[in-house]
């Protein structure tokens, strides 16, 4: 899924299917971080906390090819935080994302786990022109940070 701290900018994070330690694979879940981060969901975006089951999602994957899914289930927890910041030609983007070893960005050729994160690491991200206002696109001058 496609989420992040503005409207404009979003980080790819993969669905939990790598096995590691902790936990089974289970590729019908995605963390997906702070409940204030914006989802991108087919040309809209919405606050990840607005997400209710039967809502449509927008799912991605390395290639950019997308196809949509329905929400199951939400879950909010009370969980350590870690900001991921990316940038690309001069462009910035941010998510909050839960500090754990099972959340993982998307890379060209896999992923890597928040916690191994490091400068220089190359991720997937998303960049749309515009700003957006009730999460639908406008013509109009915004930032946001």
């Amino acid at each position: 899924m496609l989420v992040g701290c503005s409207s404009d900018a979003f980080l790819l994070v993969q669905a939990e299917v790598e096995k590691n330690e902790l936990a089974e694979p289970r590729p019908f879940r995605v963390n997906a971080g702070a409940i204030s981060l914006y989802l991108l969901n087919n040309g809209k975006t919405s606050y990840l906390q607005e997400m209710k089951a039967g809502d449509d999602l927008l799912i991605v994957n390395r290639s950019g090819n997308a196809r949509k899914a329905h929400l199951v289930r939400s879950k909010i927890e009370k969980r350590p935080m870690i900001l991921v910041e990316a940038e690309r030609e001069g462009k910035r983007v941010k998510a909050v994302l839960q500090d754990a070893e099972t959340i993982r960005l998307v890379t060209k050729n896999g992923s890597i786990s928040v916690r191994e994160l490091k400068v220089g690491d190359e991720i997937l991200c998303s960049f749309i022109n515009g700003g957006r206002h009730f999460g639908t696109l406008v013509n109009e001058f915004i930032v946001e940070h």
